[in-house]
């Protein structure tokens, strides 16, 4: 017996809440932390903001279908703009588990940061198989010309360990850790 995906069970709900012409549903992310420690040699770091698909840069939360297309027809929105959104729990999660000073650009402090990440992410998404998936590259150039530079590939699956837009939230904020953790002890 085939299981009902996730899409089958949330999206009738969606739709219903969108035909009711209510206010707009604001699905806030929950904070996430690592339970990982590596203390960085890199004193300094500033993160670029998070490269997006179109889809994923969107408000809308945009999710897989079961035909395979990417729909966020009638979705519910972000609580805050994706990109910033993951460039900040980023940030918070590189200086937990690195303890270098960790911040978004525009560089806030007078002198430059020792390094610079870049995330270029290509696939950011709940899917029909009940999994929150975040892939692409990340590159961490030293900016003090120390040689230390590094390109890296990621994929991250997460589970989706419910049917509702909660699930979906803490799903992509537990990738977006394990993201930080990978950045921390291969790219830094």
């Amino acid at each position: 017996m085939k299981h009902p995906s996730f899409l089958t069970l949330i999206l009738p709900a969606v739709l219903l809440l969108a035909a009711c012409g209510g206010p707009d549903l604001r699905v806030p992310v929950p904070s996430a932390n690592s339970a990982l420690r590596d203390p960085s040699s890199i004193p300094s770091v500033e993160l670029l903001t998070v490269s997006l698909p179109s889809y994923a840069s969107s408000e809308q939360i945009s999710t897989e279908q079961a035909d395979g297309f990417i729909s966020d027809k009638d979705a519910p929105l972000w609580s805050d703009d994706p990109a910033r959104a993951v460039t900040l729990q980023l940030t918070r999660n590189l200086t937990e588990i690195t303890g270098a000073t960790v911040a978004p650009e525009p560089w806030p402090f007078d002198a430059y940061p020792a390094a610079r990440i870049d995330v270029r992410v290509e696939n950011m998404l709940a899917t029909n198989a009940g999994l929150f998936q975040l892939s692409g590259q990340y590159y961490v150039s030293d900016t003090e010309g120390r040689g230390r530079n590094s390109a890296r590939f990621f994929e991250i699956s997460e589970p989706l360990t419910g049917s509702d837009l909660g699930a979906l939230a803490a799903a992509r904020a537990r990738a977006v850790v394990r993201l930080a953790e990978d950045i921390a002890t291969r790219g830094m």
